[in-house]
């Protein structure tokens, strides 16, 4: 998201970031109704299988974003008219995100589900408005700083992001472990 906050105009992040979370909350409400079901009746295919390659996704943004910093992941992405398909996946929508949606789904009913998802997106999407307006209204008088700020934190987002990975891969083996 650093290179749509620091290179897309406010109006337009902001209805981007809008609609890419309508589009992920349609898709996580789809996961938290069909759960599991989704994978193995409908894809036919393990959920641990799902977590998995989710995990050597992650891995690999992860180690790209620690050696290459910010810009490596715009490389990945959309063009800007497809901004809010470009912001729902894999921004919002992700292995990590559609698992959470199936375990929400399958330990809470649909109603609570629904709303805890939409609360959920509702503060994400506040915070990343929050983070561009600060960045557009700090980016000239401290550029230097904000720009330094924007690529540590980026670099110790991916130190987290490649935990999560490794978590995900160990995750799905021990599921497919148990299951044989």
């Amino acid at each position: 998201m650093i290179g749509m906050i620091r290179h897309t105009e406010t109006h337009v992040f902001n209805k981007g970031l809008a609609q890419g979370a309508l589009i992920a909350y349609v898709v996580f409400m789809l996961f938290a109704w069909g759960g599991e079901a989704i994978f193995s009746t409908y894809l036919n295919v393990r959920f641990e299988s799902f977590q998995i390659f989710g995990g050597l996704i992650f891995l690999v943004i992860g180690y790209r974003f620690v050696f290459q910093g910010a810009d490596t992941i715009g490389e990945m992405r959309g063009t800007p008219a497809h901004l809010a398909s470009t912001m729902a996946m894999p921004f919002m929508i992700g292995p990590g995100t559609i698992s959470a949606a199936v375990v929400t789904g399958a330990s809470m009913s649909l109603l609570e589900s629904a709303v805890l998802i939409a609360f959920t997106l509702f503060i994400s999407c506040g915070i990343l408005m929050i983070m561009k307006y600060g960045h557009d209204h700090l980016r000239y008088s401290h550029a230097k700083y904000i720009d330094r700020y924007f690529d540590i934190v980026g670099r110790l987002s991916a130190l987290l992001i490649g935990t999560i990975a490794i978590d995900m891969i160990a995750t799905g083996v021990i599921g497919l472990l148990e299951k044989y």
